[in-house]
């Protein structure tokens, strides 16, 4: 069987759209039919070569995603027709790790594949990358299970466990920062700022419950201390650049403020803290993926999607084809979209469907 997938083939070069011979599958490994994929900042910055040296090129990329089980192991975690959500964060189930596909061109050489992959229109999954997608959500919707709602909703719900009357700075609003803003009013805080560089993103903020919005410059740290004088309770920093992780730290309260980094730096960056904010008593935080449980966690942000679909509508999409791929990228890059959505079966001109 063969599947058309996008691969990296070299860091910094356009996804090539390829068919590719999928494999036979080894115990705990699912072939899912990928039907949406999302497309994050992480999978940009790969694809870029922002993450350093690549030992797996080429490789498949897309770790966010829903589908439909095609074949899987019997008495295993799923069952074939499940529709399922597919996350790179670890659940229950088996690890049975990547896979490798063949050229179905006939070039010599193996393409690589993680645990998950999604942009593509069929997978080789490990089992504990799927989880059972609940019932009742918008389709465009369902593919932030996988990585924005988790990892968005995560820090602000299990990282930072605010409460409903802490006040909160959400530092960038991408699709993650958009999912933070969103758990944080949704938690009920009374202050929920959101900055970014971005007037358009800003206004989606706006929509999704911040009560304030900040266009960063030269001023931030005036602009925040104005709004919430004497600190943030958290901070929650979704941008992924090493300045703004310190500015996180020093715009949270004294005695107790939270620091949560959630952003993935370019390869060697580093932060700069000047020790005395730790000595006013203050907690920097990383967080794996919002510090999310799929399985615990997905049945309940599914619930937080379902009741604020209607302030999330700009937040997903458009959908690109599988062929649009580097375009969907390159939006994103630009922050022309906050959460591009791949459709592979979208009609794109690169070949008929497997």
């Amino acid at each position: 069987m063969k599947t058309e997938a996008a691969v990296l083939v070299e860091l910094g070069g356009d996804l090539q759209i390829a068919d590719l011979e999928i494999p036979p599958l080894a115990p705990g490994q699912v072939l899912v039919k990928i039907e949406l994929s999302g497309v994050c900042h992480t999978q940009l910055s790969e694809a870029r070569g922002r993450r350093g040296p690549d030992a797996w090129l080429p490789h498949c990329l897309g770790h966010e995603g829903v589908g439909r089980v095609v074949d899987c192991d019997a008495g295993g975690k799923v069952s074939v027709d499940d529709r399922v959500v597919l996350t790179w964060i670890q659940g229950e189930g088996r690890n049975a790790g990547g896979a490798q596909y063949a050229w179905a061109d006939g070039r010599g050489g193996k393409v690589n594949a993680g645990a998950v992959t999604t942009f593509q229109r069929h997978a080789v999954v490990s089992e504990n990358r799927l989880v059972s997608l609940p019932d009742g959500l918008d389709d465009d919707l369902s593919p932030l299970l996988g990585c924005a709602a988790p990892t968005g909703f995560g820090a602000v719900l299990n990282t930072a466990a605010v409460r409903g009357d802490e006040t909160v700075v959400i530092l960038g609003v991408g699709g993650v920062g958009a999912c933070a803003v969103l758990a944080a009013a949704h938690a009920g805080c009374p202050s929920v700022v959101a900055v970014d560089v971005n007037p358009e993103k800003l206004q989606v903020a706006t929509r999704l419950g911040a009560t304030q919005v900040v266009l960063a410059d030269d001023g931030l740290a005036e602009s925040l201390e104005s709004l919430v004088p004497g600190g943030f309770d958290v901070a929650i920093e979704a941008t992924g650049q090493a300045e703004v992780m310190s500015v996180a730290l020093e715009r949270v309260r004294p005695r107790g403020g939270l620091a949560v980094i959630v952003g993935n730096a370019p390869s060697g960056q580093l932060v700069t803290i000047d020790p005395q904010q730790f000595n006013q008593g203050k907690r920097l935080f990383g967080t794996w993926g919002g510090d999310s449980v799929p399985d615990r966690d997905v049945p309940r942000f599914a619930e937080i999607l379902r009741d604020e679909r209607a302030r999330l509508t700009e937040v997903v999409g458009p959908r690109y084809s599988l062929g649009d791929v580097n375009r969907a990228l390159l939006d994103l890059e630009q922050g022309r979209v906050l959460r591009p959505i791949i459709d592979p079966w979208l009609d794109n001109g690169c070949g008929a469907a497997h």
